[in-house]
């Protein structure tokens, strides 16, 4: 872990659902000591102010809550917006790990990680980690691939998953386990950083 107090240059990793981003940014945030947010986490606190029943891991994919808040959440791009500034404000402090759709296309100074996984690595890592089989985990994800492009697409006109120029560095996570991602992300981010 890096000893010095002086800020440092925020993290942000973003790609397609369950391609790895949290994993990879939990072990970052460890190795730097920097703190970790996730934009799905501050979507998921709004949803409970709105008074939405927000519990569990998997409430994204699998509670009626949740498909309740997302079908509000498609009227009202405002959501998606208090969401952004949030993470724009965080970003800007420095010394963070922030997993975000959004975020590289909204800001200057930070290190931008996109995450690419092919539809169907993504699936098997899905119905792995929550338990469900890979074709219920591939509706999933096929939903929330057409989801997140329309309201990104709406919100801010850039082209979800197409538009890559705004990142640094793009990793392949079907081309290495996730022991190697996360070695070579460190490696990465210690050269940066030091």
């Amino acid at each position: 872990m890096l000893g010095n107090n002086k800020s440092k240059p925020s993290i942000v990793i973003s790609g397609w659902p369950a391609v790895g981003k949290t994993t990879i940014a939990r072990e970052l945030a460890n190795e730097f000591g920097f703190k970790m947010y996730n934009g799905g986490d501050i979507l998921k606190m709004i949803a409970g102010q709105r008074g939405y029943v927000v519990s569990g891991k998997e409430w994204w994919d699998n509670t009626e809550e949740s498909k309740k808040f997302m079908s509000e959440r498609k009227l009202n791009l405002t959501f998606d917006r208090q969401v952004d500034k949030k993470l724009v404000n965080i970003a800007k402090k420095g010394n963070v790990v922030i997993t975000s759709y959004t975020l590289p296309w909204l800001i200057k100074d930070s290190i931008k990680v996109w995450l690419k996984g092919s539809y169907k690595s993504r699936a098997m890592r899905m119905a792995t980690r929550d338990n469900m089989s890979i074709s219920e985990a591939k509706k999933i994800i096929s939903s929330r691939d057409e989801e997140n492009e329309k309201i990104y697409r709406n919100l801010y006109g850039f082209n979800f998953g197409e538009d890559l120029c705004v990142f640094d560095f793009i990793l392949n996570t079907d081309l290495l386990n996730l022991d190697s991602l996360i070695n070579i992300s460190k490696n990465i981010i210690k050269d940066i950083l030091t």
